[in-house]
């Protein structure tokens, strides 16, 4: 993939849309190109976030530690954003993410993306918008699952 391919790949991502060129092709020159196969695991729940990951090609899934074992959350494919939320926050990663398949990335640092954050205020408005998105689409998965649990006491309430 060009450079320029990849200065087109990032303006698709939201979160990349409004930085002006010359700063995304600086954040693909030094981005790196990385590959998995499918069962590699990009990073682990609970490991301290180096670097976030676009996905290039390819779908990865979201893994979350359950009580039975791990859970899926959520597959993401091209042009995804994922890590980012452990470098932000300082936080150990949320959850686990392993490639479904062949998974091409650009895997971006963690000082070089705070910078960019730093450096373009749109860029963090974008980041707050589609962690609050994330935020809400888990509270409505938390409420139905809720909900759910609450119907199955009801017929053992009654009992």
């Amino acid at each position: 993939m060009s450079l320029k391919e990849e200065v087109d790949l990032l303006r698709r991502i939201p979160l990349f849309a409004n930085i002006e060129a010359s700063k995304l092709k600086l954040l693909a020159f030094t981005s790196e190109r990385v590959a998995f196969e499918g069962g590699q695991v990009l990073f682990r729940q609970g490991d301290m976030g180096d670097a976030a990951y676009i996905i290039i090609e390819g779908e990865a899934e979201v893994l979350v530690d359950g009580p039975a074992g791990p859970v899926t959350v959520a597959v993401l494919g091209r042009d995804a954003f994922v890590g980012e939320i452990a470098i932000l926050c300082d936080v150990p990663r949320t959850a686990t993410v392993r490639a479904r398949q062949r998974l091409v990335c650009l895997r971006i640092a963690k000082e070089l993306f705070l910078r960019l954050i730093n450096e373009f205020p749109q860029m963090a408005v974008a980041v707050m918008r589609e962690l609050a998105l994330r935020l809400e689409a888990s509270n409505q998965k938390l409420r139905a699952a809720v909900a759910e649990i609450e119907a199955l006491r009801r017929p053992a309430q009654r009992a």
